[in-house]
């Protein structure tokens, strides 16, 4: 490559990463096929009714209403499909009410990040409390599929995003 032709490409390069820094919301897809069967696990965007349902199936999970939740943390919310195993696969942390003293608390230790399954054609989501997935020596509450690991750009065998 020529010394112009990479000035410039540093250059736009270098120009979409800081934009993309003064984002807050990250929208990003990815796939990861299976070598034997070539199915496609993908990266899927949390709507609203998702975001819903996981805050929703938390809450039960730790005995308390939604309304003790002001949403989930942002950048640390993942969802994907692995059709190897026909399951949805979320993450998420979630944000307690300044209001609910359960909820903080309950945010502080095993509470604080929270593993989802459930397989396709249900609607209810299995929970898991993985508040320390990121303490070397803990082990993981859900065996997360290596190609969700993969399209999440999580660390192989993890159960927590990367910090």
């Amino acid at each position: 490559m020529n010394p112009g032709a990479l000035a410039v490409a540093t250059l736009v390069g270098g120009s979409l990463l800081l934009a993309a820094c003064g984002s807050t919301t990250r929208v990003t897809t990815s796939s990861s096929a299976s070598p034997t069967t070539g199915a496609v696990t993908h990266t899927l965007v949390v709507t609203s009714a998702v975001r819903a349902s996981l805050l929703d199936a938390a809450a039960a999970h730790h005995q308390l209403p939604p309304s003790d939740y002001v949403g989930l943390t942002a950048g640390a919310t993942f969802y994907a499909f692995d059709p190897m195993t026909n399951d949805y696969y979320a993450a998420a942390g979630l944000r307690p009410s300044p209001h609910s003293l359960p909820a903080q608390v309950g945010t502080q230790d095993d509470g604080a990040y929270n593993l989802f399954s459930r397989t396709a054609g249900t609607s209810t989501w299995t929970v898991y409390d993985d508040g320390l997935g990121g303490v070397r020596g803990s082990a993981c509450p859900l065996v997360i599929p290596s190609a969700v690991l993969r399209v999440w750009h999580w660390r192989a065998k993890s159960c927590y995003p990367p910090s």
